[in-house]
């Protein structure tokens, strides 16, 4: 027996009930249910129920095969629900869309076993990360990263919301989203399934999708909600090396205050369960960090939900991570640390492996029976116990809905973002001639990412093919005989794309340039093709060579460039930048991208984006808005010539309109606060441009002096609006005085007397603290 699981095993009794208020409403009547079915369970119906695995045991490979149509095994399911009372089923089958119909006979199937065989309703999970993303029919929405931008809490909500129903109309009560990671690595290849770096970007957005998704009584889940699953908890957007599940290094300071309250907001909010993170911080697993499951989460936020792995990550404990010597060594490590429920995928073996850790005393009762508790609380919420089926044909009329799809084109509208456009290039003229070149022009796949159909998101064009690319949309905007397609850089077709997403090569180079000359203005879609997770690992952020040639070769035409971007993570452009008079970063904007962007290219709709990211220059100047002063200080007097600098190409918030806002009279009441104090910041904007438009009004702190180091810039607040030419308003933001505590060397959280700065726009009121606090709790 190893020294870790040693340690961990005599540290595994359930965490006493935390002194603090439930996360998740007390239901007396909902507890009792929970505890009256526990009694009549047999210790293998537990170890069942902790168990999940993927659609593919119970598909009918060998008539499926050759078909491309999804036929389960009924025997299959016999054996796995029956005989093991597995109680989680995940996954798209043959990790590919299927429709509505098909999801609701086969969850029809599992669920007839499992009452029958067990009196437990089966849950049923979906990656559904932008939408109806394992949905044919369904509607998709922009990625996070894209909602990210928007910095519209409202516009988030509907679109989680709409993803709900649309899910529930398939017999699917789960989703795997939001995920709130935080990401902090540019080249991180996760980067675009979140809602930006920033922590309260991430906390905001993230709670809203939770409301979306569950509703407001997180204890009562109605027909046409969801339970939430917050991804990966935590700090998994930071590894040291930019690559997908490779170690992190991050203080105790910085995982409380930054990377612990995302997850922290959306407990607060209702969340019914959260998954782990996949990697190892400081040479400890996640999955078997007890201090972070059950002494952060559990305990300190008297947190009554339910803990999933990720994908195999209790093997991982032993294969990987080499903290363990086995699988049942694993086993016992991760299920006392706090894990809930093992995403195994394929071997019902996890529950035989479960069951002899608790007949050898290796994990206790205790910690099985809060895990059962936690399990089946969440089907009880979601009134799988009562209805384990439902009507899906009849009570889910707007699925795939115009009036759905509406709110998908808004939103992509909304998170582009114009990051450059001089001598007004932008909007487009009419009647003039536009080449559309690049990979990314007539490519449905590069304007969704991955999750989108299947995991890597390489069947997007064969399989939404009623959406349109860049060019459909343009050439229907402007006029097909305006716009000519001539891409320069393609890439490889689907199935070749799948193992090699980087790929890209040089397709008749001297035709596009020709094409080139004969048009007024040339809009260059380069980027990025699908990927998802760690195929998609990179070893250089540059741009790919034969992208960045061709949009050097079009400048040398001499005709204006508009350079749009539709990528993951932010790809160095630094060389090809400065030839484009226009640049838009629409990121991975979804199905209804290129309608957005051919709108907002036209001057139909105005650009309201802002980076919820900072965008490097260079590889080895990576950075966050919120990077310490230390960083950027100039050029020290005498013999010592110490230079340091931050360089961006484009700084967190970036983003312009086709009107202009002007920011005055910043006030802050009270100017001198204590701790229980919430400040009302006001400040007036004014749209001083020719065109309606929207603003992201966002509100930083700077502490002028602290006991630790402190940020340059914090976000605080941030509210959306809009405003008519001449129109001007008074934004309102409230600030609790708490919010501006940061968490010392010592892992406190702490509030200190002094002086802090407040700024928007071009604004700054300079406030101060009255009185030290000191919180003596580990969460403000």
């Amino acid at each position: 027996m190893n020294r870790l699981f040693a340690s961990l095993l005599l540290a595994c009794a359930t965490a006493a009930q935390a002194q603090v208020p439930p996360a998740l409403p007390y239901d007396a009547a909902l507890e009792s249910k929970v505890q009256q079915r526990l009694a009549r369970m047999t210790l293998d119906e537990k170890v069942g129920q902790m168990c999940q695995l993927t659609a593919d045991p119970l598909t009918d490979m060998a008539r499926t095969k050759g078909t491309g149509r999804f036929t389960f095994d009924p025997k299959a399911i016999e054996r796995v629900v029956g005989q093991y009372k597995v109680g989680s089923i995940l996954n798209a089958p043959l990790t590919t869309a299927q429709t509505p119909e098909a999801y609701a006979r086969f969850i029809e199937a599992i669920q007839k076993v499992s009452m029958k065989q067990i009196g437990i309703p089966n849950l049923y999970g979906l990656d559904q990360n932008h939408g109806t993303t394992y949905t044919l029919g369904g509607t998709i929405f922009p990625q996070n990263i894209n909602l990210g931008a928007t910095f519209n809490r409202e516009l988030t909500r509907r679109s989680t919301e709409i993803c709900a129903y649309e899910t529930r109309a398939c017999l699917v009560p789960w989703t795997f989203n939001p995920t709130i990671d935080l990401a902090r690595h540019a080249a991180w290849p996760r980067f675009w399934e979140n809602f930006g770096e920033d922590t309260y970007v991430n906390a905001e957005l993230g709670r809203a999708a939770v409301l979306g998704y569950q509703g407001d009584n997180p204890n009562s889940i109605d027909r046409y909600h969801i339970a939430a699953c917050l991804k990966h908890y935590m700090a998994y957007g930071a590894p040291v090396s930019g690559r997908d599940r490779t170690p992190s290094s991050v203080s105790r300071s910085d995982m409380r205050e930054k990377h612990f309250e995302p997850f922290r907001a959306a407990v607060q909010s209702g969340v019914l369960s959260i998954m782990v993170n996949s990697g190892v911080d400081n040479g400890m697993p996640f999955h078997a960090n007890k201090q972070l499951l059950t002494d952060w989460l559990k305990r300190d936020l008297n947190w009554d939900g339910m803990l999933v792995t990720d994908w195999a990550d209790i093997d991982n404990l032993y294969k990987r991570d080499r903290v363990a010597n086995n699988k049942k060594e694993a086993i016992a490590m991760a299920i006392n640390a706090g894990i809930d429920m093992s995403m195994d995928p394929y071997d019902v073996g996890f529950t035989d492996l479960l069951k002899q850790c608790v007949n050898e005393g290796l994990v206790p009762m205790s910690r099985i029976d809060d895990a059962v508790s936690r399990i089946l609380r969440m089907k009880f919420r979601l009134g799988l116990f009562d209805a384990p089926t439902w009507n899906w044909r009849r009570d889910y009329p707007l699925f795939g809905s115009a009036q759905h799809a509406d709110v998908a084109r808004q939103s992509a509208e909304e998170s582009m973002v114009l990051l450059k456009n001089e001598g007004q290039l932008l909007p487009l003229r009419a009647g003039q001639k536009i080449l559309l070149a690049g990979p990314n022009a007539n490519s449905l796949r590069a304007l969704n990412g991955g999750w989108t159909y299947t995991w890597q998101g390489h069947r997007t064009d064969e399989l939404a093919p009623q959406y349109k690319t860049i060019y459909e949309a343009m050439a229907e905007r402007f006029g097909q005989d305006k716009v000519t397609l001539s891409q320069g850089v393609v890439y490889p077709k689907a199935d070749e794309a799948n193992s090699n997403w980087a790929a890209d090569s040089m397709a008749d180079l001297a035709a596009t340039l020709r094409a080139a000359q004969a048009a007024d203005v040339i809009v260059a879609c380069v980027g990025e093709n699908s990927y998802c997770e760690t195929p998609g690992n990179l070893t250089d952020l540059h741009l790919s060579p034969n992208q960045r040639t061709l949009v050097k070769e079009l400048a040398k035409t001499g005709k204006p460039i508009v350079l749009v971007l539709s990528e993951g993570r932010p790809r160095l452009v630094g060389d090809i930048e400065p030839l484009a008079q226009s640049v838009v970063n629409i990121m991975l904007p979804g199905n209804h991208g290129g309608e957005a962007l051919a709108r907002l290219l036209a001057g139909d709709a105005n650009f309201s984006g802002r980076l919820p990211f900072t965008y490097p220059r260079f590889a080895n100047a990576l950075t966050t808005y919120d990077y310490k002063p230390m960083e950027s200080v100039g050029t020290m007097e005498g013999n010592y010539n110490y230079d340091a600098q931050v360089y961006v190409q484009w700084p967190f918030g970036a983003g312009v309109s086709y009107t202009d806002f002007a920011y005055s009279n910043l006030r802050v009441s009270p100017a001198q606060f204590a701790v229980s104090d919430t400040l009302t910041v006001q400040i007036d904007v004014q749209n001083i441009g020719q065109r309606v438009g929207k603003e992201a009004v966002l509100l930083y702190s700077h502490d002028l002096a602290a006991s630790s180091t402190p940020d340059v810039r914090r976000l605080r607040a941030f509210d959306k609006i809009e405003l008519q030419p001449g129109e001007k308003r008074t934004v309102t933001l409230r600030l609790p005085a708490a919010d501006l505590a940061f968490v010392g060397y010592d892992g406190k959280w702490r509030l200190e007397a002094g002086d802090f700065l407040l700024f928007a726009g071009n604004q700054q009121q300079r406030i101060s603290c009255t009185a030290t606090h000191l919180w003596t709790t580990p969460n403000r």
